[in-house]
């Protein structure tokens, strides 16, 4: 607070002191009248004042209008399309006419969008569920049988699987077939087999198959785990657009104990199709 001055000495003349007028009481009025509308329209003003900063801070218990938190689109994304985002110079792809599907039973895989060739004995209805990875891609339809058991809990597995993973932003329908087909494909050897092991890329492009646009990656892994005989396994992961906001994903995988099913890596490829 600022300190009041004392007055001080004065040397000088002396002013006149002027004649007082006589006290008017309707006068007086109207001044207190004045005083009392001025004094009450600042106590408005400041309480107007007051519940708007109150608001805008949020000092009222909620957030306020101007620090509010603001959800970033980005987080709110898909993983592959937060590292796959939609390329904005692609043209949106047009699905072909799908030729008609190889002869002899099918897998359909309604919620992928896909459907492939199946295969008789030793192969089997799929009947678990696989999710892991970064990606967290989810395979629930298929065919697979067990190649050896030993002390692996439920044994290694021969498959044919499917899934989907979300892989556009919003309604966008154009995917990143190189960037997301790749990406999957890393995470399933990162995911489904035994580290450390090396990789023979057979197959790395983009394809029409079945009408679709897919991107194909094949490969063989070897390995060398204690206790289990397969040393090396073919395996191909397919992402397919299928014209959604989430992208197909085939994944195909022979152990090395049972080489004469290789071939069917290839065909079950080629025999996808629209579902």
């Amino acid at each position: 607070m600022t300190r009041l001055r004392q007055p001080s000495a004065r040397t000088g003349t002396p002013h006149p002191v002027p004649p007082q007028r006589p006290d008017d009481p309707a006068r007086r009025n109207q001044k207190m009248m004045r005083w009392f509308i001025g004094i009450a329209a600042a106590i408005v003003a400041l309480g107007v004042f007051t519940v708007a900063a109150l608001f805008m801070t949020g000092q009222r218990g909620g957030a306020g209008l101007f620090d509010r938190p603001v959800a970033n689109p980005a987080d709110n994304l898909p993983d592959l399309a937060k590292l796959c985002p939609p390329p904005s110079d692609v043209p949106e792809r047009q699905r072909a006419e799908a030729p008609p599907p190889p002869p002899g039973p099918r897998t359909v895989d309604a919620d992928a969008g896909i459907s492939y060739a199946a295969y008789g004995a030793p192969w089997e209805p799929w009947d678990q569920v696989w999710s892991g990875g970064t990606l967290n891609v989810t395979y629930r339809i298929g065919q697979h049988f067990i190649t050896e058991r030993g002390s692996l809990g439920d044994g290694y597995h021969a498959s044919i699987l499917s899934g989907s993973v979300p892989a556009t932003v919003n309604d966008a329908m154009v995917v990143d077939l190189e960037c997301t087909g790749r990406l999957v494909a890393a995470d399933v050897r990162t995911e489904y087999y035994y580290q450390p092991n090396e990789m023979e890329l057979l197959l790395d492009e983009e394809r029409v198959i079945g009408g679709l646009s897919a991107w194909v990656t094949k490969f063989r892994l070897t390995f060398d785990r204690p206790g289990l005989r397969a040393k090396d396994e073919l395996a191909a992961v397919v992402l397919v657009d299928v014209g959604r906001p989430e992208a197909a994903i085939l994944y195909v995988s022979i152990p090395g104990t049972h080489r004469e099913w290789d071939r069917i890596v290839d065909e079950t490829i080629d025999s996808i199709r629209p579902a």
